[in-house]
């Protein structure tokens, strides 16, 4: 392994500073030395988010020694110069520039590149001195308002490291699509039951930031995620495991949460508006793809009041509790506003766990009550919501749980004939879980207590999305085992909701 002197280092960045004025110079001349692909610095990857019309962010995070403290970094800031072209072999540059990887930010690097031709593609790379990074791919969004006929896109959520191989990642940098949505759980803080690894995790949870940092650190530096990042761009929100499993946002732990907030920051591909300010952090969010698409990011951990009850399926009345929330007052007012004022023929929530009804098949009224099941009057609200301000095709994303679900969001769950407001897709782990299994006796017993579901399995994968004016069409993509390498991929089943008939229906 190649490590860089910190004497080297400073002279990297006392040379980027001498010669800024002459930086388009150096810049062709240091790219036209260095062998690509070989680099000491830049061993967690590319990748960028975020997609404007005009733009979006660029990330790297600079770690000869990924799993050590800061990096392997020294304790000193870093220029790395930065440049976007049009063409894959960089010849077309359009921007360039220099940021400065910050020793207190882990030594990341969130460029936020505008002035761009709406809804092309473009290629970016980094460099420090004569290396340099690989080159990432990156598309902007299609300008706002304008006609769109088609976006792709693929929802992913939940990859533990430990419990196996981020195969689906390869197979989806190779799709045609315009970006990733992840829907949480990055990382997981702990270490798993010892009996089920594949891959090594550390013999520790993680609680501090030089933790937290160490475990992204070992989960970016998997080279078919690192595949997936350089593919595409991707919008993130997390979930519970970014800090610890099924917290919420009242949870007193502070400075745990403060270290898992900067973590995520510095190792995502996020806007510097959302940096964390101490234990809190925005990252609710809207994108807007023409007059086709408006997705609102949803955040249901910070916000919410503590779960209800206890226990994996309970019978809780508390998930009837008024004054219990999932949003918060202002995610929820922001939320409803955005969905009022849109203009968009599709509107999705993305977000963290499954909003439809799901009553186990055993017990009358059982429920997970970390889901929006334990939060039965909020969900109300957004469902009514929906009903009375006729939303155009509202779709909801979700993930968290493990598997594949399908299905409708009804005015009332109970009854099968109520009203259909909606539609749910619930994306199935990478690898959280192992390798698991179509469970279909399971899934019909499911379906048989909550007709509104449609569809029910746990293998591993993500969604493939195609949205156009008349239809979303969503494929739900399986590989066949992730304890192993080189797993095949297979489509498993697609469903499709038309414009102006709220339901799912299997194609």
């Amino acid at each position: 392994m190649r490590i860089i002197s910190r004497r080297r280092l400073l002279a990297y960045a006392s040379k980027f500073s001498a010669q800024a004025l002459l930086f388009s110079f150096f810049w062709d001349k240091a790219f036209a030395q260095a062998d690509p692909g070989k680099t000491g610095l830049f061993k967690l990857g590319v990748a960028s988010g975020e997609p404007e019309p005009d733009g979006m962010v660029l990330w790297t995070r600079l770690a000869p020694r990924p799993t050590h403290r800061r990096g392997g970094m020294p304790n000193e800031p870093v220029k790395v110069a930065w440049e976007i072209a049009k063409n894959s072999d960089m010849s077309a540059v359009v921007g360039r520039g220099v940021a400065t990887a910050q020793p207190d930010s882990g030594h990341s690097v969130h460029v936020e590149v505008d002035g761009l031709e709406a809804n092309r593609w473009y290629w970016y790379r980094f460099k420090v001195g004569s290396e340099y990074s690989p080159i990432g791919r990156t598309r902007t969004a299609p300008a706002a308002g304008t006609r769109v006929e088609s976006v792709k896109f693929a929802v992913a959520s939940c990859q533990h490291f430990e419990q196996g191989y981020f195969t689906a990642h390869r197979h989806m940098a190779a799709e045609n699509i315009h970006f990733v949505l992840f829907l949480g759980d990055y990382i997981y803080e702990r270490q798993h039951s010892k009996r089920d690894h594949v891959r090594y995790h550390g013999e520790f949870h993680a609680t501090t930031l030089d933790e937290y940092r160490e475990r992204y650190a070992q989960y970016k530096s998997d080279a078919d995620l690192q595949a997936c990042h350089a593919a595409f761009p991707w919008i993130v929100t997390w979930d519970d495991h970014e800090v610890v499993n099924n917290y919420a946002g009242s949870d007193d732990d502070r400075d745990r949460r403060r270290a898992a907030y900067q973590a995520y920051h510095e190792n995502m591909p996020l806007r510097h508006s959302s940096a964390p300010k101490g234990a809190d952090m925005m990252l609710y969010r809207r994108f807007k793809f023409g007059n086709l698409l408006e997705v609102n990011i949803l955040d249901t951990r910070q916000y919410r009041t503590v779960k209800p009850c206890d226990g994996k399926w309970s019978e809780c009345e508390g998930a009837a509790n008024p004054d219990a929330t999932m949003l918060g007052n202002k995610q929820e007012k922001w939320l409803f506003s955005g969905l009022q004022k849109s203009k968009a023929k599709w509107n999705v929530m993305a977000q963290q766990i499954p909003m439809f009804q799901r009553l186990h098949p055993k017990g009358e009224r059982r429920i997970k009550t970390d889901k929006w099941d334990g939060y039965i009057v909020s969900r109300q609200r957004l469902l009514n919501f929906l009903s009375e301000h006729k939303t155009s095709n509202p779709i909801v994303l979700s993930g968290d749980v493990h598997g594949n679900w399908v299905g409708d969001l009804k005015l009332d769950f109970d009854d099968a004939g109520s009203t259909t407001v909606g539609s749910e897709f619930v994306a199935t782990s990478i690898s959280s879980g192992g390798n698991g299994k179509n469970r279909k006796k399971r899934a019909r017993k499911f379906i048989a207590k909550n007709p509104h579901i449609k569809f029910f399995n746990r293998r591993r994968g993500y969604l493939l999305c195609e949205v156009t004016q008349d239809r979303w069409k969503t494929d739900i993509r399986q590989v066949k085992f992730v304890e192993e390498k080189g797993a095949p991929i297979k489509t498993s089943a697609s469903f499709e909701v038309k414009n102006g008939v709220p339901g799912v229906v299997s194609i």
